[in-house]
Parts: structure tokens; C-alpha cells; sequence
């Protein structure tokens, strides 16, 4: 029997894979947990899997990819919930051809990256009367593929699926790298890389990708259960050192290019102009 916490954690993508296993394992550990999701049909369903526990289980539905969405979140949380302990991040999906948001921007680069910057910033308040708070990014830090282009961050020209993927898992980099450099946050920051999981909605894929996806996944994935157990860990004992990257089980250098401090403060004051710029005018910027 597992001992309870009865800390308040919250998960974004927290209806489909990894994310929901981290939520269902918190609410047997008698936590209170908030999971974001755009699904409602899966929030319910997360909601009777939950059975008993369902009484201390918060599904919001929104769509992470809008600025406008992420803000009502954080309102909504702010309301209810005067401490969060763990912020998990999980939301993430591809997408084959080049979308765009209502607010403009391209829809990978807002969900995958956009809105872990605006939960990891915008729930600082609730982290500050927390004990010992940590945000896990749950991403691909440690791979050296893929770069930021500042010149075009919502890729107009060009767009490709692995590419855009890519691009915002190494801003999720960089978003640890710049939140740990700030002394006036208690929270942790955690990046941590799964490696192959059998874990993700992968619905959006052309039917060819998604069922070579399933083969090698039956074949070579971990499990999800394997795969949370560190994520877990962190958040019973989150670890006292202002960033901790992880890639399966080993410590990635923080002399990576790809943690590089200077890139992380230039990439997210690009960020703070595009959300500035989309705040007042409904523009991107790229």
C-alpha cells in the first residue's frame, strides 16, 4: 500500500498516456490532482477509471494551444487551489501538415512549447506556498536533433512534421534552462526524456505511420509504467538543485549546445515579445 502525500499536482495532457498513468498513480496517493485536457469524453472517462478517487480529481478542458486558453486555466487553478505542489507537462501532439491556432501561431510549437512556458510562469504564485514544488517536462531533452529558428518560429516556409516536433523539444530545453536561472522561484525544474514509450494519442498520423508506430512500439517501448517511475520519484522527492535533466536514467550534461544559458535567455525573450505582440494586437510574431 502506497503512503499518501496529499499534495495538490497538476497534469497537462493528462487523459491519454504517461500523463494519465502520473494522475491516476496521485489520486491513489490521496493527492489532489488537475488534469488539462481537450478531450472531454476522455476527461470523463479518466473521471469513472478513477472510481473512488474521482472526488479529489479536476478535469479542465481547453485547448493548450491558445495563449487565451492556458490563461483561463491558470486562473481557474489560481481560484481553487492556493498551493500547487507538481506541475507535470505532458501535452503534446504532431501534426502533419502545418496548422495554425486561432491566435495564429503555429499549433505544435504553441502546445508542445507555448503552453508549458505559460503554466511553468503563470502558476508561480501557487508554487511560492508549496513546500518543496518541482514542474516535470516530460520531452525529448538530451537529443542534440533539431534546432530554433529565430528567424522563423512558426515555421511559414517549409513546414515538415519532424522538424517542427523537434523544434519545440529543444524550446522545452531551453524553457528549463531559462526558468532555473531565476533565484526568485522556489520551484524545481525537472526535464526528463522517456525514451520510446508506449504511450501518446497517435490518431492525427496518416495510417501508414501509425501502424509502424504500433509495431515498433509492441516490439521496442517501454512501458508506461516503467516509464513514470522516475517522474514519480521527483515528484515524492523533488531534487534541491534548481534544474535537473534527465534522459531515462542518466544525468545529461548541462554543457550540452542544446542547454546552452545564452540561446535560453534569447529564446525566451522572443517568447515574452510573441506573447505581448498576440496579447494586444491578435498578431503572431514570428
Amino acid at each position: 500500500m502506497v503512503a499518501p502525500t496529499g499534495k495538490t499536482v497538476v497534469v497537462s495532457g493528462g487523459t491519454d498516456g504517461m500523463g494519465r498513468a502520473v494522475a491516476l498513480d496521485r489520486l491513489r496517493r490521496s493527492d489532489t490532482v488537475v488534469v488539462l485536457g481537450s478531450n472531454e469524453a476522455k476527461g470523463r472517462t479518466l473521471q469513472e477509471t478513477a472510481g473512488a478517487d474521482a472526488s479529489r480529481l479536476r478535469f479542465l478542458r481547453a485547448d493548450l494551444s491558445l495563449i487565451a486558453e492556458n490563461e483561463r486555466v491558470i486562473a481557474n487553478i489560481a481560484d481553487h487551489h492556493r498551493r500547487v505542489d507538481a506541475l507535470v507537462l505532458c501535452a503534446n501532439r504532431q501534426s502533419p501538415r502545418r496548422q495554425e491556432t486561432a491566435e495564429g501561431l503555429e499549433f505544435v510549437f504553441a502546445l508542445y512549447y507555448l503552453s508549458r512556458y505559460l503554466l511553468s510562469y503563470g502558476l508561480r504564485p501557487q508554487f511560492e506556498q508549496a513546500e518543496a514544488p518541482v514542474i516535470v517536462s516530460i520531452a525529448g531533452v538530451g537529443l542534440t536533433a533539431g534546432s530554433i529558428d529565430f528567424s522563423d518560429l512558426q515555421q511559414t516556409s517549409k513546414y515538415n512534421a519532424i522538424k517542427a516536433q523537434l523544434q519545440a523539444g529543444r524550446a522545452n530545453d531551453l524553457l528549463g534552462v531559462a526558468f532555473a536561472e531565476q533565484a526568485e522561484s522556489r520551484a524545481r525544474f525537472v526535464m526528463y526524456h522517456p525514451g520510446f514509450t508506449r504511450s501518446g494519442d497517435v490518431s492525427v498520423l496518416g495510417p501508414v505511420t501509425r501502424t509502424a508506430i504500433r509495431v515498433l512500439a509492441m516490439v521496442g517501448a517501454r512501458s508506461v509504467d516503467k516509464a513514470i517511475a522516475p517522474v514519480l520519484g521527483f515528484l515524492d522527492e523533488p531534487p534541491q538543485a534548481p534544474l535537473t535533466a534527465r534522459d531515462r536514467h542518466k544525468t545529461v550534461p548541462s554543457s550540452l549546445p542544446t542547454l546552452d544559458p545564452e540561446r535560453a535567455r534569447r529564446l525566451a525573450a522572443h517568447t515574452e515579445a510573441l506573447l505581448g505582440r498576440v496579447r494586444g494586437s491578435g498578431e503572431a510574431l514570428s
